[in-house]
């Protein structure tokens, strides 16, 4: 099967793929784009959250036929340009992450949310965040990072859009 898909703005013309292959293995074998994880390989954990037309899915039981025609983000598109989106400042202030292996789907889960929800409770954001699981169980920083995310994206203007409009 050959593919074209939008990942990060840049398009990318893929062959003789398996009919079946899901997003994740596109992403992580044939692309590079290593930030999206592998954690259970059936939805369950978020470590494979990407965006798909900004909305979180996880891409180790999407097909990748799925995605054509549609605007892919993973970790490395989510900052703009060297500007990192305030969810990845916040985890770094905060020092969220301990492994790290769950976080840039637990980012990306994040901002997600931010999107549809620019200050989410906390209870919004523990809702939100529920399905993706943290071997690691920093819930607390991770919540305390998206609650100053969403500070500090109430305050300045971040377009998440703008890094994958340019890169095009």
């Amino acid at each position: 099967m050959d593919l074209t898909l939008t990942i990060n703005g840049r398009k990318h013309q893929l062959r003789d793929l398996a009919e079946d292959i899901p997003l994740l293995w596109v992403l992580r074998d044939n692309l590079n784009l290593v930030g999206t994880k592998y954690g259970c390989g059936g939805g369950y954990c978020g470590a494979c959250t990407v965006h798909l037309d900004g909305q979180a899915v996880r891409s180790c039981v999407l097909p990748a036929k799925a995605a054509t025609g549609k605007k892919i983000t993973t970790i490395e598109g989510l900052a703009n340009g060297s500007e990192w989106h305030p969810l990845q400042q916040a985890w770094m202030d905060l020092d969220v992450p301990q492994c790290g292996y769950c976080q840039a789907g637990q980012i990306m889960n994040a901002a997600a949310l931010l999107e549809q929800n620019p200050a989410p409770s906390p209870e919004e954001i523990d809702a939100a965040m529920n399905g993706n699981l943290c071997r690691c169980g920093c819930y607390l920083r991770i919540r305390n990072a998206i609650e100053q995310a969403a500070t500090t994206m109430a305050v300045q203007t971040f377009d998440p859009n703008q890094a994958t409009e340019e890169l095009a």
